[in-house]
């Protein structure tokens, strides 16, 4: 991939059973287009599991929103449509006890940002070498 390449994809999925199972082949697929590293791509995988594990709860309709980006070096994802308050609380769900906040322990950063409507997303980055 050249250093100007970026895959991107937006999945929107409403059957939170599918959430799971359609972001991690995402992930893989965009995360293969961009040279990551396996161990960067399970934790990306953590933060999917999360994500599906969670989000849900704390979107606007149900409806959960994620974009990824990958170019060479990088992938990140934004997980939108979460309620007020949405962002911090998916956040405060990774927390583990005797292990601490999964996303923010994975992830070379993690943001909670106001999306424009009201609501909140929570946008994770992945840095790595290639």
């Amino acid at each position: 991939m050249s250093p100007a390449t970026r895959n991107e994809a937006t999945i929107l999925v409403r059957n939170t059973p599918l959430l799971g199972p359609v972001l991690t082949r995402v992930i893989g697929m965009l995360a293969a287009r961009a040279q990551c590293p396996i161990d960067r791509l399970d934790d990306a995988l953590l933060v999917a599991d999360t994500v599906a594990a969670h989000g849900p709860d704390h979107t606007v309709n149900g409806t959960v929103r994620v974009s990824l980006a990958a170019e060479e070096g990088s992938l990140e994802l934004v997980i939108g449509a979460l309620r007020p308050e949405g962002g911090k609380a998916l956040l405060a769900d990774a927390e583990l006890p005797g292990v601490g906040n999964v996303l923010e322990r994975v992830a070379d950063s993690v943001e909670v940002r106001q999306d424009g409507d009201g609501g909140e997303e929570l946008h994770v980055r992945f840095g790595f070498a290639t």
